[in-house]
């Protein structure tokens, strides 16, 4: 079966470039706006051997998984732009729940997958990873912004060995394809792209989002490089950032870190 667009997302005229396999879905669509491309292009493949998740670590996708990513050229500032990454979340998520019921429904079963958005980039199933997304972006010609927004799914397989558990959808029953859930998942950017609408919509995006934010009101640590900082996930401010409310009651804003939840929260930091 060949990738193709949703009807939403090719009526709002998003185009697509896909491929066997690819170093990186990312990596492309930045050349091809350095190149002068200014989308909205999709970049899609089901077997990525080179690709790159948050803190330069390696995002493979061997044949079967789902690695894409959308080149968005905008008029708006980069603080703003990073703000996209919170539709992206919504949008994966939407999709995923969106092809888990399908795949329910043709095999009989009537249990409910279950899927959160954990800050910054990342959707959960349960509570093991499931995707990652990662944000890239230059600055063009006429002052704007070509936003690259990666997004990988793991759809046959997970990685082993990661610094938080992995899950794929077929290790959750979730009998789907790379290029069913790409058709979904482009018609569901559409929507929460149109949303956030240059950054004019975060207020909306933002409450969706802690709707479906893992770990909220819960104990975390932010693992700072040789640095940790623990407390209570209070929220995320307007900006995007994550609020700790620390046990001294101080409303600390995190902008990067790698996130620990619960039990798992002092062996991150460990």
């Amino acid at each position: 079966m060949a990738f193709s667009l949703g009807t939403r997302a090719a009526s709002a005229g998003y185009r697509l470039a896909a491929f066997d396999h690819i170093g990186s879905t990312s990596a492309e669509a930045l050349s091809r706006a350095r190149a002068g491309e200014r989308g909205p292009l999709w970049f899609v493949t089901s077997e990525q051997t080179a690709g790159r998740a948050r803190r330069n670590r390696a995002w493979i996708a061997p044949r079967g998984n789902l690695a894409s990513s959308i080149l968005e050229v905008i008029d708006t500032s980069p603080a703003m732009a990073a703000t996209l990454g919170f539709a992206a979340g919504l949008a994966l998520e939407a999709a995923l729940k969106k092809v888990s019921v399908e795949a329910s429904l043709r095999s009989a079963g009537s249990e409910q997958m279950k899927f959160s958005l954990k800050w910054p980039n990342d959707v959960l199933a349960g509570p093991k990873k499931l995707a990652g997304i990662l944000l890239e972006a230059e600055a063009v010609a006429d002052n704007r912004l070509a936003v690259v927004v990666g997004i990988g799914t793991n759809v046959v397989a997970a990685p082993e060995g990661t610094p938080y558990p992995a899950t794929s959808l077929a290790a959750l029953g979730v009998d789907v394809g790379a290029e069913d859930l790409f058709a979904v998942l482009s018609d569901s950017w559409a929507e929460f792209r149109g949303i956030w609408d240059n950054g004019r919509g975060f207020a909306e995006i933002r409450r969706l989002w802690l709707e479906r934010a893992a770990g909220l009101g819960r104990p975390v640590t932010i693992q700072l490089g040789a640095a940790t900082i623990a407390g209570t996930f209070d929220t995320i401010d307007e900006s995007g950032c994550l609020i700790v409310r620390t046990p001294e009651g101080r409303r600390v804003p995190i902008s990067a870190g790698d996130v620990y939840f619960g039990s798992a929260a002092s062996a991150g930091a460990a």
